[in-house]
């Protein structure tokens, strides 16, 4: 999420210092050194620089900066085709053939994935542009970009008159936000969309829904809790199943502002929010609760990530443990997990039924299903074994 403290970068540029706003999403410090670039500078030229540590703030065509990055993404898979991704591929091969190398190979391909995820990102996020303080680019055939920045990352102090700088990156990802938002993620099970907002995950995999339909009500389901709600999709479908009261919690406030705007769309005055970690606060024990946490105890590196990576399990043991001091009695929690942790190795089944254990909690039944997503079918992912095999489960938890 974006800092809430003001940081500020600067450059030197026609014998003149500059200062400008600071923009991260990922809380990335203000660059050290900045290298003014333009449509002369050559692809091959502004990897070097980004590979060195220099941010590039772009004062050319604005989609020629576009066109740059692109290239600057095409040198680096070039890259690490050569270095890192060869061993990565390699191993994978002699996963494929060993069963029991894949024990040792698998969480190293994950981490290796990882880091290069992550060096990518790092090299994209140095091509910088500037904005005015109403987010307007003034560079040639630059697109109207403020209601899209505004939406993401709220509105500049226009009394200040202050530009901003940001990654061309997180520039791209307001104006996909922004389209995704405007013509929502189609839940085909339901018959509706969703419309995320900017930093809130979107609902594109959602193989699970048909698990939150098939399974059985509690025989008093009065009230529901909707724990990490996101989008507000789980929440949703609950109260179209009929719960009466439905309390739908999450910290982040881009997640209930969205949550917010889907219930208002559905007219569902069912649904309550709360912004609260984990679980509500003065609210009836619950008959239901239902949370679908991050899938990979492994630590996120930006917003979005915190809905696929819970560090040590942290989000997943929290509602574990307050299960039993906010189910009513033969209440029941619905946990919608994916596998995939366990295929990489990083966490074990046994471990997962240990945490439902030391919480107090049986597993009444679990619905399974298979993921349909196009990465689990991409038999040239390093990390396919680990993919092809995942199942998302909905245990359903009871008080022992």
């Amino acid at each position: 999420m974006l800092q809430t403290e003001k940081q500020y970068v600067q450059w030197q540029e026609n014998e003149t210092l500059h200062n400008a706003l600071w923009l991260s999403e990922s809380n990335h410090m203000p660059p050290a050194r900045i290298v003014l670039v333009d449509d002369t500078t050559t692809a091959d030229d502004a990897y070097r620089l980004a590979c060195e540590g220099s941010s590039l703030l772009w004062r050319g065509d604005f989609h020629n900066a576009r066109q740059l990055l692109q290239a600057l993404g095409r040198r680096i898979d070039r890259t690490n085709e050569r270095s890192e991704l060869r061993k990565a591929k390699k191993a994978a091969k002699s996963i494929t053939e060993s069963d029991s190398v894949s024990s040792k190979e698998i969480p190293n391909l994950f981490h290796q994935q990882r880091q290069l995820q992550a060096q990518r990102s790092r090299i994209l996020s140095r091509l910088l542009l500037e904005l005015d303080a109403n987010y307007v680019s003034q560079l040639r055939r630059a697109p109207d970009v403020s209601a899209a920045c505004t939406a993401a990352f709220g509105p500049l102090d226009k009394a200040m008159d202050e530009s901003c700088v940001l990654s061309f990156r997180d520039l791209q990802g307001a104006l996909g936000a922004a389209g995704w938002r405007e013509k929502g993620v189609p839940i085909d099970s339901l018959g509706l969309s969703i419309f995320p907002h900017y930093g809130v995950f979107a609902p594109t995999r959602h193989e699970y829904v048909q698990l939150l339909l098939d399974a059985p009500l509690p025989a008093s389901h009065d009230v529901a809790y909707d724990i990490g709600t996101g989008t507000g999709l789980l929440a949703i479908i609950l109260a179209q199943r009929g719960v009466s009261q439905v309390i739908a919690t999450d910290l982040n406030p881009r997640a209930l502002a969205c949550a917010n705007e889907n219930f208002t769309r559905l007219e569902l005055p069912a649904v309550q929010l709360q912004q609260a970690d984990l679980y509500p606060t003065d609210a009836p024990l619950a008959n239901l609760i239902v949370c679908n946490p991050p899938w990979l105890p492994a630590k996120p590196s930006s917003s979005l990530e915190y809905a696929v990576y819970d560090a040590k399990s942290a989000m997943l043991r929290g509602v574990l443990q307050g299960a039993k001091q906010h189910l009513a009695e033969h209440g029941e929690l619905w946990l919608i997990m994916s596998d995939l942790a366990e295929h990489l190795q990083l966490r074990t089944r046994d471990e997962l039924l240990s945490l439902f254990a030391d919480a107090g909690l049986a597993v009444k039944y679990r619905l399974d299903t298979q993921p349909k997503h196009g990465r689990s079918q991409d038999d040239t992912d390093p990390l396919h074994i680990a993919r092809s095999a995942e199942v998302t489960s909905l245990w359903c938890l009871t008080l022992i």
